[in-house]
């Protein structure tokens, strides 16, 4: 591998990145992979509120519906899952590919958002919220100042690998006609006859984005620190 990018790492650039303008090409990849990735992500958090608050309901319809639907999402396949919104459940519709992959990722990163938060409220001790009662504070005000930011901390670096897996799991949104990253670059490997340099630059980039996701969970977090 070493000798293949030695000898041959110029010219696969140039044939790659710069005939065609193929950079262009993989730019406009990219961003369909992130509009995908942090719709759904911001979607999907909020799903997971919804599904998490379903869950701890004292009533047993709503308790029991979110754990059906929990299950179901979370050990369905996210690319079966997309293939039947979008060759079942929107087959005969017009809505663009994109919105029905966001939708399919949306409840899919939901559900796992969702036992993230359960399990990070279900980690917070319940005295203090019994404290907080007795000093005066309200339901909600206490849950507020003492249970959220608490779960919060302990849920960060889960809810940080989740955010990064949904990025890494759009990457198979090509088997339902759209044009992302992988897709992007595969085309490019394969038009160019040199696949390999174009997979492993698509791979680059797709840890450049890992790095960055927790570049900015660790900045935010010492941010909090420094305030």
């Amino acid at each position: 591998m070493y000798l293949y990018i030695l000898r041959g790492g110029g010219f696969s650039f140039g044939k790659n990145l710069i005939e065609n303008n193929g950079w262009l090409v993989i730019l406009k990849g990219l961003e369909v992979t992130l509009v995908i990735s942090f719709t759904a992500l911001l979607l999907g958090t909020i799903i997971g509120a919804l599904f998490c608050s379903m869950h701890n309901s004292r009533i047993r319809i709503l308790n029991i519906t979110a754990k059906i639907v929990i299950a179901f999402l979370r050990g369905s396949p996210v690319l079966l899952l997309l293939m039947i919104f979008y060759y079942v459940v929107f087959a005969n519709s017009r809505i663009d590919a994109i919105y029905i992959a966001v939708i399919a990722f949306s409840l899919n990163s939901g559900a796992h958002i969702a036992e993230i938060m359960r399990s990070a409220l279900s980690a917070v001790d319940k005295k203090q919220l019994e404290a907080a009662r007795m000093l005066g504070f309200s339901k909600i005000g206490a849950f507020m100042a003492i249970t959220l930011p608490q779960a919060a901390r302990i849920a960060k670096p889960v809810y940080q690998s989740a955010t990064i897996n949904l990025i890494q799991w759009t990457s198979v949104v090509g088997y339902v006609t759209i044009t992302d990253l992988t897709r992007t670059v595969n085309n490019i490997g394969a038009r160019t006859g040199d696949p390999f340099f174009a997979l492993f630059f698509g791979i680059l980039i797709y840890l450049a984005i890992s790095y960055l996701v927790n570049f900015l969970f660790s900045f935010q977090g010492k941010r909090k620190l420094t305030t």
